[in-house]
C-alpha cells in the first residue's frame, strides 16, 4: 500500500481477512504513528495507545489513544493524551493499578537526545457516560535520573511494590547519544508511584525494552531487544524481581527493534518481534535520528566500554514466537505478516519506510489474541486472531 492508500484506510473499521482473523488500521490525524501499546480495560474494552506526529524526535510528537468497546466493530476516534509542545513524547505504557486507577507512563525528550529523556506519569480517566472517551490530567515527572526510557508494562510484586521496566540511555559527557551505552534497570516504587528508586541490572549493556513475564511463585523471566542487533536476550529472577541473572542470548534473532512478551492462559510464553538480525542483512543507517537535521557539534558517543549499536536492519516479518520452557527456547514461530521491512528512513509520507515493527500483544480471557504494530510508520495496525490461532491462522516457520 502507498502512504495515501494507507491513510484512506485508517478508519478503525474491523474487516474479516479469514474466518479466524480480523484487521483494522486505527484512525489518527498524524502522518507518523508508532509504538503501539494494548491494554485491556476493566469493562473488557480494549485500549490502544501510541505516539503520533510528523517525525520521531520532533516536538510535535504526542501520545494518542483509541478505544475498541466490547462487541464493537470499529475503533473509536483518536484522543490526544499528552500536550507538551517542547518535547517529543513517546513510548506510552498503560497500567491499571491494584486500586483500579488507570495510569499512563510515557517518555519525554528534547529532539533526538534520548539521554535527556524523563518519564512522565499521568492519570487517565474514562468519561462516566461514554467510557470510550479518555481524558488525561497534567501528570508529573518521575523522580528518576534523566535518560530513563520505558516500553513494557509494570509488574506488581507480592509485597505491593510497583516494578517499572526501564532502559537507561546513559549520558556521555560531550558526546551525543547513539545507543552505545544503554543498559537495563527496574524502577521500584513502594508508595504507588509517588517516589521511585532505580535498580540497575548488571552486565546488561545493549539490553533494552525489558519485557518481564511472571512464571509464578516469585519467578520471572524477562526478554530484551538488543542494540547490537544479534539476538533477543533473556534474564531470570527467582525472588520476585528483586535480583536478576546476567542477560544471555536466547535462540531468537533480534534486529535492534522492539519486542513484547506475555504468559498465555495455558502457561506458554508468547513473544512478538521481528526475528531477524544484522548478520542476515547489509542494510544500515547512521542512527535512529539522522533525519532530524540537527547538528549541535557533538561527536557520536565513543563505543569504548559499551557496544557498537546497529541501525537499519529490516523490521519484518511480524512473528509470534512460542515457548513451553519459560522463555528459554522458542521452537514454534508463527508469521503474522511479512514484507520488506525497509527502515532506512523514518519518513512516513514518501513510501520509503516499509517496516512492520514495535508489536504488542494481549490474550483475552477466551483465548482471543490481540496484536498491534507499526505499519510503514504511517499507521497502527490491529489484528485480532480467534481462539485456536496457533493452529489455524498464522504460517508456521518451525
Amino acid at each position: 500500500m502507498t502512504p495515501e492508500e494507507i491513510a484512506r484506510s485508517m478508519n478503525g473499521a474491523l474487516r474479516s481477512i479469514s474466518p479466524t482473523r480480523q484487521e483494522a488500521l486505527l484512525p489518527s490525524p498524524m502522518v507518523q504513528n508508532h509504538a503501539a501499546f494494548l491494554h485491556l480495560l476493566s469493562d473488557g474494552a480494549l485500549a490502544c495507545a501510541w505516539f503520533g506526529g510528523t517525525l520521531e524526535g520532533k516536538s510535535d510528537i504526542s501520545i494518542f489513544a483509541s478505544v475498541l468497546p466490547t462487541d464493537a466493530s470499529t475503533w473509536g476516534p483518536p484522543q490526544r493524551l499528552s500536550f507538551d509542545p517542547d518535547h517529543s513524547e513517546q513510548n506510552p505504557v498503560l497500567f491499571t493499578a491494584p486500586d483500579g486507577r488507570l495510569w499512563l507512563f510515557h517518555t519525554s525528550q528534547p529532539s533526538g537526545n534520548q539521554d535527556e529523556c524523563r518519564i512522565r506519569m499521568t492519570e487517565i480517566r474514562r468519561h462516566p457516560s461514554d467510557p470510550s472517551t479518555l481524558t488525561a490530567d497534567d501528570g508529573r515527572y518521575l523522580d528518576l535520573p534523566r535518560g530513563c526510557f520505558v516500553r513494557a508494562p509494570l509488574v506488581v510484586r507480592e509485597d505491593g511494590a510497583w516494578l517499572l521496566p526501564i532502559f537507561r540511555c546513559v549520558q556521555r559527557p560531550g558526546q551525543k547519544w547513539n545507543g552505545s551505552h544503554d543498559t537495563a534497570a527496574v524502577g521500584v516504587s513502594l508508595d504507588q508511584g509517588k517516589t521511585w528508586r532505580l535498580d540497575d541490572l548488571g552486565q546488561s549493556i545493549g539490553c533494552v525494552h525489558m519485557s518481564p513475564v511472571s512464571l509464578g511463585r516469585g519467578r520471572l523471566t524477562a526478554l530484551f531487544r538488543r542494540r547490537q542487533a544479534d539476538w533477543v536476550y533473556r534474564t531470570e529472577s527467582v525472588d520476585g524481581g528483586r535480583t536478576w541473572s546476567a542477560p544471555a542470548a536466547s535462540d531468537v534473532p533480534n534486529n535492534n527493534s522492539s519486542i513484547a512478551a506475555i504468559r498465555l492462559n495455558d502457561g506458554r510464553i508468547a513473544m512478538i518481534c521481528n526475528p531477524v538480525s544484522a548478520a542476515q542483512f547489509t542494510e544500515r543507517r547512521a542512527s535512529l535520528y539522522d533525519e532530524l537535521g540537527e547538528d549541535d557539534g557533538r561527536p557520536d558517543a565513543d563505543p569504548e566500554g559499551g557496544c557498537v549499536p546497529v541501525w537499519g536492519v529490516p523490521r519484518a516479518p511480524v512473528t509470534l514466537c512460542l515457548s513451553e520452557d519459560g522463555g528459554t527456547t522458542f521452537p514454534v514461530r508463527l508469521v503474522v505478516e511479512d514484507g520488506p521491512g525497509t527502515c532506512l528512513s523514518n519518513d512516513s509520507t514518501d513510501g520509503r519506510n516499509r517496516e512492520m515493527s514495535y508489536p504488542w500483544l494481549l490474550e483475552g480471557p477466551d483465548g482471543t489474541m490481540h496484536l498491534a504494530y507499526t505499519y510503514h510508520r504511517r499507521a497502527i495496525k490491529y489484528v485480532r486472531l480467534a481462539p485456536g490461532w496457533d493452529r489455524a491462522d498464522a504460517r508456521r516457520l518451525s
